[in-house]
Parts: C-alpha cells; sequence; structure tokens
C-alpha cells in the first residue's frame, strides 16, 4: 500500500488546495478544544514481585494465584474482615500512567497525582465458549488505582518516579479481558482508553527464568522481506473469544506474527513445525513454499495451513481447562488429505468452536468440520454418505468456499461445476447437518448482470448483462442480520438466500480478496491490488477509501501534522475492526530496522471529505467571500432519549472495588496495602463464584456474608483509622466493596440487548431537522383539511420479523422543528422454547435508520470526527439475543420456608446437630417449600410463581396437588400448593433407614426442581439442584415388628429370670449357709488334726538329731587327736 502510487495526477498545488479546504471543513467549536492536551494512557503488566521497578513490563502468561498475602491479612487486628478467611493473590498488577505530547511522563504523572488524579480501571471478562463446564456471565470490575512509588534512588523530599497500580484480576472460564480506563475527573483531560489483556497461553517460563514461546523461536527483526511489497492477508479468529491472534502469509518463511493485545504489540515467531512434502498423484501441488498461508485461532487452539499440511497447537490454559497443559509441538491432523483451503467460523454454538477444511483431489467434493472442545480437536468428513459432486451430478466440481450457520446447523457450500471447457456453472448450496440433505438455494448468473447506472439491482433472470463472466470467490454470513454476501469481481447480497441484489457500485474490473465485518453493520472490502472499500450495511453504496481523493487530503493533513503513523513507503499487513473501527497493520521499512504500526482508518473523514469536495460554494458576508458547504444530512441534532438503565438488558454484572485507605501522609500507597488490595479483589471475586448456590441467603447480594458480623462495629473501625489507629497503617472500607445494580445509561444503546420471552426495550430519538422539517398537506381525514408532513423520517429493519416486532410513535415538536420518534421492540414469544440460562440464544438484530443520513451525517467531537451512529451515524445495527437471559436463576428460599413450615404445622424441630447452611425438616410434619427467581445482573429477587414438577406416584413424596403433566408423570406444583407429605415406602431409597446412634435416623435428599414445558411465562428452564435433610425418618413395619418382638422376648425374659429368681432366693441362700458351714466346720476340723500330727513328729524328730548330731562330734575329736592349750581355751 503505497500513497505515492496512488493514480490522481496532481500538482502539489491543488494537493495543497484541498488540504487547505479540509481544515476549512472543521467548524468553529473544534477550535476550542486545541487548548486541551493530546494525553493518552498507557498501561503495562507488572508481576507481583516487580512491583515498583521502573520500566518494567511483563507478558501475560502466569495463571496461578498466589498465597503470598495471607500473612498481610493476619497482621489485621481489629478490622473488619475474617482473619481466618483464606485471602490469594494474583499474579500481576496493571500499571498505569498517561503521557501528553511535548511532556515528559514522570513530570505529568507527579502532575496528576497532586492535583487529585485517579484513573478508574473497569476490567470486563468475557464469558467462555463450553458453558457446560463455565456459567455464562457478562462480569465486570471496577476498581480505582492505588499511586505507588518506584523503587529507584529518589533524592527529591516526597516522590521522583510514581505510577498508579491495581490487581489484574484473572476469572475462571474467562481468558480474555477488556481494560478500560478513564479519569475520576480531577487533574487533566485524558481521553478514555480500551486495552486488551489477554492471557497468552503459548508462552512458559524456562528453568533459567527466561520466557519463550511454545510454538516455537522468536525473531527480533522486522527484515523488509517478511512484509515489503508482499500481498496483505485476512485475520481470522472466533470473534470476541481468542486471547491471541496470528497472522501468517510472510512469503518463504514459517513464521506467524502472534498478538495477545491486539497488535498494540506483536512477536515475530518462527514455528516449530517440519514442512514436510507429501505430494502424490492425488494430491497435486505447483510447488513448495514455506509460507503460513491460512492461519486461523479459537479460545485456546491455533490452527495454520501449510502448502497441503494443516497444524493445530493447543495452549496451557488452566483457567478454561484445569489440569490441561497444552500441546507439546504442534499436531498434524488429516494427514492423508490434501487441504486447500482453511474457512473460519466466527461465532462458537453449543459449547464448541469449528473449522472447516476444504479438500482437493481424491475427496473433491467433501468438507472435513472440525470440532474443537476444552482444546480438543477432533474432524469429521461431510457429507457423510456421498460427496457434494455425486448429489449434483456434475463433474469435474470443485467446493469454493464453506460458510456455517450455527442456529440452522447449516453449512453452505459455494460450488463450481464446469459444463465445457469454457463454460463454469456456480451454485449456492445448502447442507443439513442435523438431516444429511443437500439443496441447491441459488444458481449465480454465468455474466455480471448491467445495472445501467443504479446502485443496486435485484436479480429476477430477466435483466440484461455484460460479457464479463461472474467468477466467485467466497461467501461471507452474519448471523446477526441474515444478511449474505457472496464475492469475487462482484458483491451479491441476500437477506433471506433466495432474493439476491447486486451492488453495482463495487467496479466488475475488480476482484476481492477478502472481507472484513464488525457484526455492528459495517463491512470493510479489500481487492487483489490492495484497494480498500467501505459498506455500511442496510445501504448500497460501496465508497472506495484508498486510493482516493479524500485518502490523499487525508495523508497531507497528516504530513503537514508530521505525523509518525504515515508513510511514502508502507505495506498493508492487514485490515481488521476492533471495537467497531477499522485499524490497519502497516509496515514501515525504515532505514535501520523495520516496524509495524497499528493505526486507525478514518472512515467518518475520509466519507466526509468526499462529501464536501463536490458540494461547497463561496458566499459573500460583508466584504468578504465566505467558503461555505452543503450538507446533505436531513438533520442537524440527533440525541437519544428515555433510555432505560442498561442492565436489565445488556447483563453486564459489576463489582466496585476501591483500594484500602492508608495512613501515609503523602497518599502513596506500600508493598503491603497493595498486597491487601490483591486479597480484597480476589475474595470479593470469590464470593461471586460462591453465590450461585441452591440456599438463597437471607439477603440478595453476594457481599452481605462478607460483613454481615462486622457491620455494627462500623464505626469503631472508623474511629481507629481516624485516629491513626488501625493495624498496619491500612483502613478497609466495607462500603468500597460492593455489586453496583444501579448503572445508569450512557446516552447510547447497549452493545446488545438480551429479551425474554414477551420483553420489550423502549428508547427514543430526537431529530431536529435542516431547515423547514414540516409542510402541510391537503387530507381530509378526521374533518381536518391539513395536516403535517415531516420531512424526517426514521426506517426500521428487523433480521427476523417473524421473532421481533417494533412499535414506533411519532410526535410532532413545531416550535422546535422536531420531532421525537417513541421506539418500542418486543419478542414475539414465538422463535424460541425453553433454555438454561444463557444458553443456546438465537441471534438476532435491529437496523434503525434515518431517512437519506447513510453516509451523509457527520458529528464533531472533542475526540475528533465520527459517523452518526443514531448518536453518531443515523444507521444503527443493534444485536438482539432472544432466550433466556444470562444470571437469572431458581434458588431454594430457605429463610421464608422455615418461616411459613414454622406457621402451618405449629412447631419446628430442627436437627440434634444444627447446621445453619442446611436446616433440617422432621419427617412427619407437612413440608411447604418456597422457591426465588433471582436476578443476579439487576438484584431483583421475588417468590417463583411458576409451577415446578414433582414426579407422580412416587415412593418418597405425594402431595394432594392433582394438576400434572400430559403424561401424567409428574405433579405440577406452585406456590399455593397444600404442601408435601413424606412417605418412604418400600423400594424407595430412604425405605428402613437404620439409626446409627441413639437418635431417629434422618436422610439427604438430592432434589431437582424445574419448570420446562409447564412455565409459559418465561424462555427460562430453571433447574435446581440441592440437598434436603430430613429427620426422625420412622422404622419400616417389618422392622419395628422385628424390633417389638426382640424387646418383648428379652423384656418376658428379664421378668420370668426376676419371678425364678425371686422364688428360689430363700433356698439359694439357705443352701449357700449350709454350705458355707459345712464348709468352715471341715476346715476347722482338718486344722485341728493337722496341728496335733505335726507337733507330735516334730519331738521325735528333734531328739533323732540331737542324738546323731553327738556321735558326728565324737567321731570327728578322735580322728583330729589332742588339741593344743590354746585351742582348748579358745573352744
Amino acid at each position: 500500500m503505497s500513497v505515492a502510487s496512488a493514480a490522481w495526477p496532481r500538482g502539489r498545488a491543488l494537493w495543497a488546495l484541498w488540504a487547505l479546504l479540509a481544515v476549512l471543513l472543521a467548524p468553529w467549536r473544534l477550535w476550542a478544544f486545541n487548548d486541551f492536551q493530546k494525553c493518552t494512557w498507557q498501561v503495562v503488566l507488572n508481576k507481583f514481585e516487580r512491583l515498583g521497578e521502573h520500566g518494567a513490563s511483563d507478558r501475560f502468561y502466569d495463571q496461578e494465584l498466589l498465597d503470598r498475602v495471607g500473612r498481610m491479612f493476619r497482621m489485621l487486628v481489629d478490622s473488619p474482615i475474617d482473619r481466618h478467611e483464606k485471602y490469594l493473590g494474583f499474579p500481576y498488577y496493571l500499571k498505569i500512567n498517561y503521557s501528553c505530547e511535548g511532556q515528559p511522563s514522570e513530570d505529568l504523572v507527579r502532575q496528576g497525582h497532586l492535583t487529585g488524579l485517579k484513573p478508574v480501571v473497569l476490567v470486563t471478562f468475557q464469558s467462555p465458549v463450553n458453558f457446560y463446564r463455565w456459567k455464562i456471565e457478562q462480569l465486570q470490575i471496577q476498581m480505582e488505582a492505588a499511586p505507588f512509588r518506584s523503587k529507584e534512588l529518589c533524592s527529591a523530599e516526597e516522590v521522583c518516579v510514581m505510577s498508579w497500580y491495581t490487581p489484574m484480576p484473572i476469572k475462571n472460564g474467562s481468558v480474555v479481558m477488556r481494560v478500560d480506563i478513564s479519569s475520576n475527573g480531577l487533574g487533566p483531560f485524558i481521553p478514555n482508553e480500551r486495552f486488551y489483556v489477554n492471557i497468552n497461553g503459548f508462552l512458559k517460563q524456562e528453568q533459567d527464568a527466561r520466557i519463550r514461546f511454545t510454538v516455537g523461536d522468536e525473531l527480533l527483526e522486522l527484515l523488509p522481506r517478511y512484509f515489503l511489497n508482499a500481498p496483505s492477508r485476512v485475520l481470522w479468529y472466533t470473534v470476541d473469544q481468542s486471547p491471541v491472534l496470528i497472522l501468517g502469509g510472510i512469503p518463504n518463511e514459517k513464521s506467524i506474527l502472534l498478538t495477545d493485545t491486539n497488535f498494540k504489540d506483536f512477536s515475530l515467531v518462527e514455528l516449530s513445525i517440519d514442512s514436510c512434502w507429501v505430494g502424490s498423484f492425488y494430491c497435486p501441488q505447483a510447488g513448495f513454499t514455506a509460507t503460513i498461508y491460512d492461519a486461523v485461532t479459537t479460545e485456546s487452539t491455533l490452527f495454520i495451513r501449510q502448502n497441503q499440511l494443516v497444524y493445530y497447537f493447543t495452549g496451557t490454559y488452566y483457567t478454561l481447562h484445569e489440569s490441561n497443559e497444552g500441546s507439546g509441538k504442534w499436531v498434524r491432523v488429516l494427514a492423508n488429505e490434501c487441504i486447500k483451503r482453511l474457512c473460519p467460523v466466527y461465532f462458537h454454538s453449543n459449547g464448541s468452536e469449528y473449522i472447516m477444511a476444504l479438500t482437493t483431489g481424491k475427496h473433491e467434493g467433501y468438507v472435513h468440520f472440525g470440532t474443537i472442545t476444552d482444546g480438543h480437536v477432533s474432524f469429521e468428513m461431510l457429507p457423510r454418505h456421498w460427496s457434494v459432486c455425486q448429489k449434483l451430478a456434475v463433474s469435474p466440481c470443485f467446493i469454493i468456499w464453506a460458510v456455517f450457520i450455527s442456529d440452522e446447523s447449516t453449512i453452505l457450500l459455494l460450488v463450481e461445476s464446469e459444463v465445457t471447457p469454457i463454460k463454469k456453472l456456480h451454485h449456492v448450496v445448502s447442507y443439513s447437518l442435523a438431516t444429511d440433505d443437500l439443496e441447491i438455494i441459488y444458481v449465480l448468473p454465468e455474466f455480471i448482470p448491467d445495472a445501467r447506472g443504479l446502485e443496486c439491482l435485484t436479480i429476477l433472470g430477466t435483466e440484461s448483462y455484460t460479457s464479463v463472466p461472474m467468477v466467485p470467490r467466497g461467501m461471507f454470513f452474519n448471523p446477526y442480520n441474515n444478511l449474505l454476501f457472496i464475492w469475487g469481481n462482484f458483491l451479491l447480497q441476500s437477506y433471506n438466500m433466495e432474493n439476491f441484489m447486486y451492488l453495482a457500485d463495487f467496479p466488475k474490473e475488480l476482484t476481492i480478496k477478502y472481507l472484513v465485518n464488525s457484526f455492528q453493520g459495517e463491512m470493510a472490502i479489500v481487492t487483489e491490488n490492495e484497494e480498500i472499500w467501505y459498506l455500511l450495511e442496510g445501504s448500497y453504496q460501496v465508497h472506495r477509501l484508498f486510493p482516493s481523493k479524500s485518502w490523499e487530503i487525508h495523508i497531507s493533513l497528516q504530513a503537514m501534522h508530521q505525523s509518525s503513523l504515515y508513510s511514502s513507503n508502507e505495506t498493508m499487513v492487514t485490515l481488521f475492526y476492533e471495537d467497531s473501527k477499522l485499524y490497519q497493520l502497516v509496515y514501515f521499512p525504515d532505514e535501520q530496522r523495520g516496524r509495524l504500526v497499528k493505526r486507525l482508518v478514518p472512515v467518518e473523514r475520509l466519507l466526509m471529505y468526499k462529501q464536501h469536495s463536490k458540494r461547497y460554494h463561496l458566499e459573500r458576508k460583508g466584504g468578504h467571500l465566505m467558503l461555505a458547504f452543503s450538507s446533505l444530512c436531513p438533520f442537524t441534532v440527533l440525541r437519544l432519549r428515555n433510555l432505560p438503565n442498561p442492565q436489565a438488558y445488556s447483563r453486564q454484572e459489576r463489582y466496585r472495588a476501591q483500594p484500602p485507605y492508608i495512613l501515609e501522609p503523602g497518599g502513596f500507597h506500600t508493598e503491603k496495602s497493595l498486597a491487601v488490595y490483591q486479597g480484597l479483589v480476589y475474595y470479593l471475586l470469590w464470593l461471586h463464584s460462591k453465590y450461585d448456590k441452591p440456599y438463597a441467603d437471607p439477603v440478595h447480594d453476594p457481599t452481605w456474608r462478607w460483613w454481615k458480623n462486622k457491620k455494627q462495629d462500623q464505626d469503631y473501625y472508623f474511629y481507629l483509622a481516624s485516629n491513626g489507629l488501625s493495624a498496619g497503617g491500612v483502613h478497609i472500607d466495607m462500603d468500597s466493596y460492593e455489586k453496583i445494580y444501579n448503572l445508569k445509561p450512557e446516552y447510547k444503546l447497549p452493545e446488545r440487548i438480551f429479551l425474554d420471552k414477551g420483553n420489550s426495550y423502549r428508547f427514543s430519538i430526537f431529530l431536529t431537522a435542516r431547515g423547514h422539517g414540516f409542510k402541510t398537506m391537503q387530507s381530509v381525514v378526521m374533518g381536518s383539511a391539513f395536516r403535517l408532513h415531516s420531512r424526517l423520517q426514521v426506517g426500521m429493519v428487523l433480521a427476523d420479523p417473524g421473532c421481533l416486532e417494533v412499535v414506533v410513535a411519532r410526535e410532532i415538536l413545531i416550535n422546535r422543528n422536531s420531532v421525537l420518534f417513541s421506539i418500542t421492540l418486543k419478542d414475539k414469544m414465538v422463535c424460541y422454547g425453553q433454555g438454561i440460562s444463557g444458553h443456546h440464544l438465537l441471534k438476532t438484530s435491529l437496523m434503525v435508520k434515518v431517512v437519506g443520513s447513510s453516509g451523509n451525517c457527520f458529528q464533531n467531537t472533542h475526540l475528533g470526527l465520527r459517523l452518526q451512529v443514531l448518536e453518531l451515524e443515523g444507521n444503527l445495527m443493534v444485536p438482539v439475543l432472544i432466550g433466556c437471559p444470562p444470571g437469572k436463576r431458581l434458588a431454594f428460599d430457605i429463610t421464608y420456608t422455615l418461616k411459613y413450615n414454622r406457621l402451618q404445622n405449629k412447631h419446628y424441630f430442627d436437627c440434634i446437630n444444627m447446621d445453619p447452611e442446611m436446616p433440617c425438616f422432621l419427617f412427619r410434619d407437612i413440608f411447604y417449600p418456597f422457591f426465588l427467581i433471582q436476578d443476579l445482573v439487576t438484584g431483583d429477587s421475588g417468590s417463583f410463581q411458576g409451577s415446578p414438577l414433582d414426579k407422580t406416584n412416587s415412593l418418597i413424596w405425594t402431595t394432594r396437588t392433582t394438576r400434572t403433566t400430559k403424561d401424567s408423570a409428574f405433579h405440577i406444583l406452585s406456590h399455593r400448593s397444600s404442601g408435601i407429605e413424606w412417605l418412604c415406602m418400600e423400594n424407595s431409597p430412604c425405605h428402613d433407614t437404620i439409626p446409627k446412634r441413639f437418635f431417629a435416623p434422618d436422610f439427604f435428599f438430592k432434589v431437582l426442581v424445574s419448570n420446562r414445558d409447564v412455565d409459559t411465562s418465561t424462555y427460562c428452564d430453571y433447574q435446581l439442584i440441592f440437598l434436603l435433610h430430613v429427620h426422625g425418618l420412622p422404622l419400616s413395619s417389618k422392622r419395628a415388628l422385628f424390633i417389638v418382638i426382640v424387646a418383648t422376648s428379652l423384656f418376658l425374659g428379664l421378668v420370668l429370670f426376676y419371678i425364678i429368681f425371686c422364688l428360689l432366693w430363700p433356698f439359694v441362700v439357705k443352701a449357700c449357709n449350709f454350705l458355707r458351714w459345712k464348709i468352715n466346720s471341715l476346715i476347722a476340723t482338718e486344722s485341728y488334726y493337722t496341728y496335733a500330727a505335726s507337733s507330735g513328729s516334730c519331738s521325735l524328730r528333734s531328739w533323732t538329731m540331737s542324738r546323731e548330731i553327738s556321735r558326728a562330734g565324737s567321731k570327728v575329736v578322735e580322728k583330729a587327736g589332742p588339741k593344743q592349750p590354746w585351742e582348748q581355751l579358745h573352744t
């Protein structure tokens, strides 16, 4: 893309005249905004441990929560938090600064802090694809950034370098996060800005702490041969779900551009694939190249096509797949197939994402339909029993493109067949995945129609044609407005796939290379020679943006401003939409190294230049000639009025979390206070996730449990903080952590509108006409001779008029030269059955058009010139989703159930071991359950007035309610039912429950409550499963009889034993006494005789022994001889 190559041979003087003309186009109001500095927010990620490091910037790959903040909370005595709870932290902080042209950022941040500036951060979590695993919700958290000094050495008394920080929260099921930065209204004026901060699951940390890609090796240089003069390529991804975007097409290199910030920054990665050549006789290839031709990204998986080979790589996303480790290397699929093209599927459905691969060679005429669920990839070859060519009875035939329509489970195929070597026919074929049926829905003309000067032409078959053959290249389908585009060297569109219109503004000499759609009513077209065209859906005018005279004016003005975003030597890499704005990725070959720049395509400004360059004249005012322009816009003022509160329709849940108050005089936070902030934000989101439980709390708010026991001491905690006595120098204000239910409209319509059965959305449009807006017309209606006719007209286009209806009431305000249109959009209650909250929603839309405003109406704002989309454009497509909106649930109203049961049964007996989270109910009491319908978004909570189901002929319980379903399988209960009686009959699980202790047995019932097929007031299929604790269950009759018999037998046995014992006791005592006397007598007699005998024998034995001793002694003396005198003396 080169400005120098634009085909407008004009002189420099004429270019300067056009530039001056463009400057003069700006109204005088814009000159006042020159006093404002052009300031922008700057946001980077910092790891938890790198807080306060100057110049630090980290990549978002770590998904593990940190437990380092728990010790901080244990220090916070006399605080409203429960120090025994588990508080975790997130791995990253958001570091926020701002910069203005011509001033150092460090000085500006200090100045902003001293003037009271505090950035307000709004983090929006994208809902997950797999709603079977994760809950569908639109969740936001609003935080205020906290000032923090840099850790660098500072010679100043107070601060040298500082920044603002907030935790960067992560949430299970979400890998795409939008971060909106705005000001708190103090300090300098800085426009709001949005950043995409997505988790990159294709990065990992090595043992040496270096971060590297798992898909390949990062290249550090952007060589000119990678991009210079290379054709642009299309960017394919799952809309709103892909955290990482990839772009191939680098000539002769197996490299891709990879970004997780929508190309605010990016990396060039050389892929680690084998690049095998497997061509064969059934898979012909003209030549081999390393170029990555097709690249598609989904929520967690990357797909690429190189030659005829297809690979995929699944990232590591613990927040999505819990235990999934991701792919270790690129995985080759469809190894035996020759793939000529990958076709993307832009929207997920049924909890999965999809991709299609078109084959050539032996399986020509088939489509490989890929399904991606939780990172697992599988392919199925369709049609299942025959090829498309066989069904159409043509040969040869080729499938050029495929489009999947998820709401109808249908694949549209663009098929080319050869009638003769020089004659080809093209069909649009519909294939149903459910019935395996194939149907031709349209046959394209052989030649391009002759529009004869018209902007569009409805093809009926009777029109004349040119001699230029119609060569289709692809198709595109918008599921919101049911617009089908067929493109090539022409552009066809259809709302019903039956009647097609040829848009003649697009020249037949050009060929479209790819389309880019915003899914908000705008579409950009890129041709083979890199021209950019623009189409506003619902209109028939196709505008050329580049090259054009308007583009030359814009380039001249940018050169006057010395903008670094434009160059005379540049190459467009890709074109894409982001938040309804068109962006280019452009390569500049600088002298030292090339650079890639993401820049906004000023569509509105280019269209305005185009309009005013043809409609200007000179007017004499006083003594001077003034340049004047005539506007084609039919109105001068457009405003939206009477907008309802958005949350009921946008279904956005929002929490607010302020940083804890610190007692430091300078207002700067410390590492400890920011760690506390991390833990508080984590606990707030944890309460949100745990609030979706069967038993409803007495107060319908997730934060109620956090402060329910501390709220009465709020003044005490404030007293401690006011006197500087708070522990750790941190004060936690309980009112700073809440859920917001009353968001006000911001003078614009919601991004999307959710409608339940019979719901309606109302708003008004106020228009002030340009010039005389009314005229009188003769009429005889209602006896009046004249009636007013307004030049201002508003048209409504419904994508599905069978599902939606719109009513417009007009009020003419003559004295203000204005008209007020009151618009009511209502669901017809016929296009949807019943579904789980947020599941399988029907996509449709409402398009509002002010007649004559398409591409002609503009509004000047301090943020620049924009198209006037209703409030800005005069044309707007509002996406509408019909079905059960996210955030609605059925809950067991335990509080009122206990109260009503106590009133009806005159008593209430809880279990012996009471559980406040699950109270017990007595078996013999009548059970009266009550349920709540709770809206988690708006905070509404009311009694369920619908009809839950209870199985008939149940062995567990019964009811007196006689109303049943058609098959008589279930009782249809209501809030006025007479209650439930417990039975627990034979063959039921609770029958004959054996008590484990001395108390009556208890039982836990798993109860399913549903309103499916019996509640006609809503699209919501409420399904509630909860445990019910019932105690005091009776024993079965057999077991009771057995226990009675056993107990009676034991009792009678004891009585009989007692009687026998009483009768025999005297005889037993007498016998015992006699026996004891006898024993005593025997013992006494035996003792006497024993004593006498032992006395006699002892005397005789003594005499005998003494005699023997004396004899022995005399023998010894005789043998020894006579003793000596001293021996005798001694003896």
